[in-house]
């Protein structure tokens, strides 16, 4: 049977149609992808422990799921204790935040009232009738707010529960996958699914034992630099360094005015600098020895990655986008029609095998067309 195969345009343009297609179907499936999503990752992250579980300790298969999920829930819900506990501390600390904002405030009216000449008593009437409006429509922002966390707690139950049966019914997944191609086409699937389960699996161990060597580190510095509540900073460095480029400018926000209303001006400057330092040496140092020879994608990808993810699914999107990207590098560089995007979202230069002879002629061609000329 003679193979039929597309010109270089046509695939294109079939690739260009499938992105936009693919992309509008994510943003209006969020409620069933989103979950979806993260389920697959932390079931990623949780196979090997089944996996033991499954092996060397005889569980069935339903069993180990249930008890890895079970561990998961007591790690997440043992650091959230934790978390609560320091902003219940902090919360106490209620005048004494008050007293240094209302004493930053005061300085920011005589600022501006010295340097732009605005009145003070202007600048109050002001910040009232805005404070009014706020109050105005403090109904709806209450409902807002109910709304969204509980739509927040319905997704984490889903995400639990979809975890849990990708667990129990993997083979299945795979066998369906299998059957939805060629003959020819179930060793690169094989391929495809061991290298996802392997480098994705790897990548989130690594960035959670990097969370964890960055948590350690910011909780001992801050503690000697007589910072308060060093705990909930130490953590909200290592969580929000999860989000590329993005997340360390949140840390440094939040944390720096925690310290800010907490201790003083002097040490909200010093944990900048401490944050901006910790930054260089992660970014520099600690990623690459860590996750840097398992997922290599350029910095140019990561951010525009980044950024579409936000416009899709917002915080979430940002930090599924990375394991994502890798996902769909790892495709990309095994179908022979993709390859192309594989080296466009790859940093490395090793050019794939089947690309070379393709190259090489194209090489050749240029070169005769200048001797030519």
């Amino acid at each position: 049977m003679k193979s039929f195969v597309l010109s270089a345009y046509i695939r294109l343009a079939c690739i260009i149609v499938i992105l936009i297609g693919g992309g509008f179907l994510i943003i209006i499936g969020k409620e069933v992808l989103l979950p979806l999503a993260f389920a697959f990752i932390i079931s990623l992250l949780l196979l090997p422990l089944s996996n033991i579980m499954e092996s060397r300790l005889r569980f069935s298969r339903s069993i180990a799921a249930i008890i890895s999920v079970i561990l998961l829930l007591i790690v997440i819900s043992a650091i959230f204790y934790a978390l609560g506990s320091q902003i219940g501390d902090l919360g106490k600390e209620w005048p004494l935040l008050q007293s240094q904002l209302l004493g930053l405030f005061d300085n920011i009216q005589h600022w501006l009232a010295s340097s732009f000449h605005v009145n003070i008593q202007n600048q109050t009437e002001y910040l009232n009738k805005s404070a009014q409006k706020v109050l105005d429509s403090g109904g709806s922002i209450l409902e807002q707010t109910v709304l969204s966390v509980s739509s927040i707690v319905l997704r984490l139950v889903f995400i639990i529960i979809y975890t849990l049966f990708i667990l129990i019914y993997r083979r299945l997944w795979m066998q369906f996958v299998v059957a939805t191609f060629t003959e020819r086409n179930k060793e690169v699937i094989y391929d495809i699914s061991k290298n996802v389960k392997n480098i994705i699996g790897k990548y989130i161990a690594g960035l959670f034992f990097e969370m964890t060597i960055l948590i350690v580190v910011s909780f001992i510095i801050f503690e000697i630099m007589g910072i308060k509540y060093v705990f909930l900073l130490a953590l909200i460095v290592g969580v929000f360094n999860l989000i590329p480029y993005v997340g360390i400018f949140s840390a440094l926000a939040i944390g720096a005015a925690i310290t800010f209303a907490t201790v003083d001006s002097a040490h909200a400057l010093y944990f900048g600098i401490v944050i901006v330092c910790i930054h260089l040496i992660d970014s520099n140092f600690l990623m690459p020895k860590i996750i840097g020879s398992l997922v290599k994608i350029n910095p140019l990808m990561v951010i525009l990655g980044v950024v579409i993810g936000e416009l899709m699914w917002g915080i979430p999107g940002m930090f599924l986008s990375i394991p994502y990207m890798a996902i769909a590098k790892v495709v990309f560089d095994r179908v022979k029609y993709l390859q192309s995007l594989g080296i466009l979202l790859g940093d490395e230069e090793r050019i794939p095998k089947s690309l070379r002879v393709k190259n090489k002629k194209i090489a050749e061609a240029i070169e005769k067309a200048e001797s030519n000329h």
